[in-house]
């Protein structure tokens, strides 16, 4: 019997299972030997499958993130599982697999040690063909309480991490995630969060592939290898299919191993591009095995034809996909269920078409979570949806020095290097998010910012491993100290938490921001009613305080800072607005990140701008509550997210005040192809008389984008930005539409010179229809008589695509709303100068 660390998963023949669901779990003081728990009181607890202790004590009802907390941490806790022999021949080989045990585990069966781990990260498998029992079988997993060693005496760091209780926790191959209190919810996770399974193997077995993928000129390239342990003659042949064409080549021998290996070599390929770009074109591979016994086919998922590039030249870092620079934006993934860190196939395709839908094409798994499962990357793959992929290490001085540490490292990264790399959508390799930052902020000196680990022993494995997927040190890295913005790589919290002026998002020349415009953001009040408290629960009490994030040593919070950027925005103290109209004050924080995000974003999708790209912190929201998210912890989208659908299109206009240079329309074509558009400008006084109106015709290029002045577009100067003040302001409401060549509205941009609250006095005279199109879906048409801003929507039951979208005067707007399942339209229309609600019911109006 032996245990080996996986270098690359095994192929699944069809024999691979999960083990059993009559798992059972009991928690223990530290230090209970395994040979203790027969003497023990019977505590053993039935769980349906093998999951982390919190996610599996919530599945029986017994815990819950809404209830008292836990310290996961503090104790031991064991796994027991009985189960039958299957049943083999005399070839055959029996697996047994554990794909992630966190942290310290050591696992049993019949009494025999199979293994010990140490690194969360790794998968381990053990062949246990002579350990198992004709008939009943029992495996032990016993995981030891971290909070032991955490309190061991090591060398202290050279630098805290604020956001950390127990900084000792750099020793440790697990996941922050459940240990930061400032952000993530407390849930240890502690257990297998991983699949245990069992797997039969017969003599035609295929112990590791790899695949290296390329583009040569016209022609896409995959060069095979394979070992086949143990054989002698066997044939395989390597099959991409698309379309109903088929290309294959045979792999051969080679003498010195056992690994056979070829390259197959397809003529014109067809290339794989992020979705704002072009198709995500994909080829389904396969491997076909023969030997004089018979022959086995199976899959290896779908393989993409792409180049990958990183333009640094001059502190710059851009991102090129098939030699055209992206601009990539997007927002930091997050584990879906952080209590679990598990999903669905289904579940995570939805998230990742949700993010794709708003127009981002890019996801970073930030290394503060965990490497996510297989079929994340495989949805990022079908959605053109690249990835930025840091390895799980964060903000800590890890300990290069300790060579058990660093063996447990290199075979992790290892392990998952070779599981990427395949995958078209893996577009940067990152060795850690902020640990230079920590570093220089902390004061260290500069030659304590940067480490081996991310600097020599990571960057030659990834050369090694993915020689043609980019590696990158550190989320935060380039220029006199880390995080300075105009050269590679930051953590921009210049418009956030530092609560500079929307122009800082300008005038600090963001190269790259691999994370940004962190808020807490107010979600739905269907999401507040499920926070502790319910709808009752007020922004200062301690129950909405629990999910604000935070950094732990600050005297703010991210509440803090959305109220900042409320009182910029709208003139209004927040703290008076809070004491006499608490749902305004909601109203309006939700929609002054909105605001925000958008008018950052039109500053660095502006084509003047050296801007490569932007993440939002985060995509989605880890618990119920004000969080990070753009949407929230089940997905349900919050005010943002709408206002960053709108820009981030890849085809829109967008526009910025330029003061005395005037309004500026920017408009972009990320698309392949040439596109004619029609540019209109509208301007009204009082919120509805019209007083100036032009258009002109704009062709633009295949992913180009141009820039003008709004005087071109009317012909005539008005101070569109206020800027001269030669009295009141012309206009209050400026609206440039953006139209493809049949004159269809594609996007519109608004710009109000005296701002918002300018327009906060006049009822916009709303009005409504409603007509359900199937039981799930229906249409609401608004019209508006005087300009309405961020028009939304209260639906029970029902999601609107868009909302939070300002109207022009005497304009209309189609929302279309779905429902999981059949439900009767209740829908409340808002707008945030509108005097009441507008109530739709079957179909009309009833109430104001």
């Amino acid at each position: 019997m032996g245990c080996t660390t996986l270098i690359c998963s095994s192929l699944k023949l069809g024999g691979r299972k999960p083990l059993p669901g009559n798992w059972a779990i009991r928690e223990c003081a530290p230090g209970r030997s395994a040979a203790e728990l027969a003497d023990l009181p019977d505590a053993w607890l039935a769980i349906g499958e093998a999951l982390p202790v919190a996610a599996a004590l919530r599945a029986r009802g017994d815990w819950t993130l809404d209830g008292v907390g836990r310290d996961f941490d503090a104790s031991d806790w064991w796994y027991r599982l009985q189960f039958e022999c299957p049943a083999r021949n005399a070839q055959e080989r029996i697996v047994l697999g554990f794909d992630g045990l966190a942290t310290i585990a050591t696992a049993w069966l019949n009494g025999r040690q199979l293994l010990e781990s140490d690194n969360m990260f790794l998968a381990r498998e053990c062949d246990v063909t002579d350990a198992l029992r004709p008939g009943a079988n029992e495996l032990l997993i016993h995981i030891a309480a971290l909070s032991g060693e955490l309190a061991r005496r090591r060398p202290r760091p050279r630098w805290r991490t604020p956001m950390l209780v127990h900084q000792q926790l750099r020793w440790l191959r697990t996941t922050m995630l459940g240990r930061t209190p400032g952000w993530s919810p407390p849930c240890a996770v502690v257990g297998p969060w991983r699949d245990v399974w069992l797997e039969r193997r017969d003599t035609l077995h295929v112990s590791d592939v790899r695949l290296d993928i390329s583009v040569c000129g016209t022609d896409g390239i995959v060069a095979c290898s394979i070992e086949v342990p143990g054989r002698g003659a066997v044939e395989a042949e390597l099959r991409l299919e698309r379309g109903g064409r088929n290309h294959a080549q045979q792999l051969t021998a080679d003498a010195q191993s056992s690994r056979l290996a070829g390259e197959l070599k397809i003529p014109d390929a067809e290339l794989w591009w992020p979705h704002t770009h072009g198709e995500p074109v994909l080829y389904m591979a396969s491997l076909t095995l023969c030997d004089s016994a018979g022959k086995a086919e199976f899959s290896l998922g779908a393989l993409g034809f792409r180049t990958i590039e990183l333009d640094t030249a001059d502190g710059d870092f851009r991102i090129k996909v098939n030699g055209v620079p992206v601009f990539c934006r997007g927002a930091c993934w997050t584990p879906l269920d952080p209590v679990s860190l598990r999903a669905t196939p289904d579940q995570c395709r939805a998230a990742v078409g949700q993010a794709r839908e708003a127009g981002m094409n890019m996801l970073r798994v930030t290394g503060t979570t965990v490497y996510e499962e297989d079929h994340f990357y495989a949805a990022c793959d079908e959605m053109g949806v690249l990835v930025w992929q840091d390895f799980m290490f964060a903000n800590m001085d890890y300990p290069s020095g300790d060579e058990a540490f660093m063996r447990s490292v290199r075979a992790e990264a290892t392990q998952q290097l070779r599981r990427l790399y395949p995958h078209p959508c893996l577009a940067v390799l990152c060795g850690n998010s902020e640990a230079e930052q920590q570093a220089a902020m902390w004061g260290a000196p500069r030659e304590q910012w940067s480490s081996p680990l991310f600097e020599t022993v990571l960057a030659q494995l990834c050369a090694a491993e993915a020689p043609r997927t980019p590696y990158w040190p550190s989320s935060a890295h380039g220029g006199a100290v880390p995080y300075q913005a105009d050269v590679g790589t930051t953590s921009y919290y210049g418009v956030g938490a530092y609560l500079r002026p929307l122009e800082d998002a300008r005038r600090a020349g963001v190269k790259f921001a691999t994370e940004c415009l962190a808020f807490a953001n107010v979600p739905p009040d269907s999401t507040i009613a499920r926070i502790p408290g319910g709808l009752a629960t007020r922004v200062h009490h301690p129950q909405w305080k629990a999910r604000s994030p935070r950094d732990l040593g600050a005297g703010w919070d991210f509440d803090d800072v959305r109220d900042h950027y409320l009182q910029t925005l709208f003139g209004v103290d927040p703290h008076k607005l809070r004491y006499a109209d608490h749902e305004r004050y909601l109203a309006l924080s939700r929609v002054a990140t909105g605001e925000v995000m958008a008018a950052t974003f039109a500053e660095w999708r502006r084509p003047a701008s050296a801007c490569g790209g932007a993440m939002v912190l985060f995509l989605r929201d880890l618990w119920a509550g004000a969080g990070w998210g753009v949407v929230d912890d089940a997905g349900a989208p919050k005010a943002c997210w709408h206002y960053l659908r709108r820009a981030l299109q890849p085809v829109t206009v967008l526009l910025t005040d330029e003061g005395g240079n005037g309004l500026f329309v920017h408009v972009i074509n990320e698309r392949d192809h040439e596109a004619r558009f029609e540019l209109e400008l509208k301007a009204w006084q009082h919120g509805e008389m019209e007083i100036a109106s032009g258009s002109i015709a704009l062709a633009l290029p295949a992913r180009g984008a141009r820039t003008l002045p709004a005087l071109d577009i009317r012909g005539r100067f008005m101070d569109l930005t206020y800027a001269y003040r030669f009295g009141p302001p012309p206009c209050d409401t400026v609206a440039v539409t953006l139209k493809d060549a049949q004159g269809r509205a594609i996007a519109t941009a608004f710009h109000f010179p005296a701002g918002m609250q300018a327009l906060f006095g006049a009822d916009p005279g709303l009005s409504a229809s409603a007509v359900m199109l199937d039981p799930c879906t229906a249409e609401l048409t608004v019209a508006t008589r005087k300009t309405a801003l961020a028009v939304h929507f209260e639906i029970p039951g029902f999601e609107a695509v868009d909302e939070y979208f300002h109207m022009a005067p005497g304009s209309q707007a189609r929302a279309v709303l779905r429902a999981r399942q059949p439900a009767e339209l209740l829908a409340t229309v808002h707008a945030l100068n509108a005097a009441a609600p507008l109530t739709i019911q079957s179909g009309k109006a009833t109430s104001r």
